[in-house]
């Protein structure tokens, strides 16, 4: 019964987070540790595994339709990698409650953002790069892999929005550009937790099964103007409450 719920809670996972330029990561640790009781160290190393492949798979049909921006998504991962590795240098000397308060600020701010820019821009699927911009996005999502073994697509996606790309493109290239840090967060976390495969194991067979499927849903989703702006008001609501929850 294990098995078949962690494959159906990785499928739905896998299948929300890759429509919305996520990673998943967040969710799977807070799985792993309330549901199936998993010690934090385990749990980090688990969750950015089991958010690695889904992550690959939907990354490239993304890029079979044509929507990741490499510019802006390598001038992401140039600043974010470094992060990523600081992070996890670091992650044992920060009090656990000014790293939730800085968060969960930062994304509730964000959230409002994109909540009062969601009208505006988003009418093209590239953008001219803001190469500080990129730069600031990525080294915070970078900060947050490295220190608690998030995936980091928060910081991510709302940068890409707020940078006026299409909902279709900022979803692509976000995923792309976790792919990286997540691979890079996988490697250290491995080195402070062991993963728990039997838990890993079930919830990446169900990811990839959502991942699959996500670029054709949000291709669907994102044909009509004004579906984009209910993702975009959406997005910037969830950004908001993993702000609040991540503080309280």
């Amino acid at each position: 019964m294990n098995i078949v719920l962690l494959i159906a809670v990785g499928f739905i996972v896998g299948l929300f987070v890759i429509s919305m330029g996520g990673g998943g990561a967040a969710i799977y640790l807070g799985v792993l540790t309330a549901v199936f009781h998993l010690a934090p160290d385990r749990a980090a190393a688990t969750s950015l595994i089991t958010a690695l492949p889904s992550l690959v798979i939907g990354s490239f049909g993304y890029f079979r339709q044509g929507k990741i921006n490499f510019k802006l998504g390598n001038q992401m991962l140039v600043a974010a990698l470094p992060a990523v590795i600081v992070g996890s240098l670091i992650s044992p000397y920060i009090p656990a409650t000014v790293y939730q308060w800085i968060v969960g600020v930062i994304l509730f701010l964000l959230g409002v953002q994109i909540f009062m820019q969601r009208n505006h821009g988003s009418k093209r699927d590239t953008a001219r790069p803001s190469r500080l911009k990129a730069s600031l996005y990525g080294i915070l999502s970078g900060l947050m892999v490295g220190v608690a073994g998030l995936s980091g697509g928060g910081p991510i996606l709302a940068g890409l929005l707020l940078m006026e790309l299409d909902m279709f493109a900022a979803v692509g290239t976000s995923s792309y550009v976790l792919v990286g840090m997540t691979l890079v967060g996988a490697l250290l976390h491995l080195s402070g937790g062991r993963v728990d495969w039997t838990a890993g194991i079930g919830l990446m067979i169900g990811a990839i099964g959502g991942a699959l499927l996500a670029p054709f849903l949000l291709n669907k989703l994102s044909q009509n103007a004004h579906t984009q702006g209910y993702l975009k008001l959406f997005i910037a609501v969830l950004l908001m409450i993993m702000g609040v929850k991540t503080v309280f």
